[in-house]
């Protein structure tokens, strides 16, 4: 399996202390950056990353993966489907 198909993100946007809508727009920037069936994790601690990172995943066709606790928000990881 090649590194990218693992569930790890190959990249993570740091968006802890940004508020809504500035976590999805950081990752749409830099989404390119993985390839086509990576993942990319967004760090979040505002609450409406919980809901606003899968919508966008819905609405982009993106694959949402996980929601991963952290000591402060969560990691969002996202994986690109296009």
């Amino acid at each position: 399996m090649p590194e990218h198909a693992s569930g790890r993100p190959l990249v993570t946007v740091e968006a802890v202390g940004r508020k809504c809508p500035l976590p999805i727009i950081m990752l749409s920037q830099r989404l390119h950056e993985v390839p086509i069936g990576a993942v990319i994790a967004v760090t979040a601690d505002d609450p409406a990353a919980r809901a606003d990172i899968p919508a966008w995943c819905r609405m982009k066709m993106h694959e949402f993966v996980v929601e991963e606790p952290l000591v402060r928000g969560s990691a969002f990881h996202i994986r690109r489907k296009y």
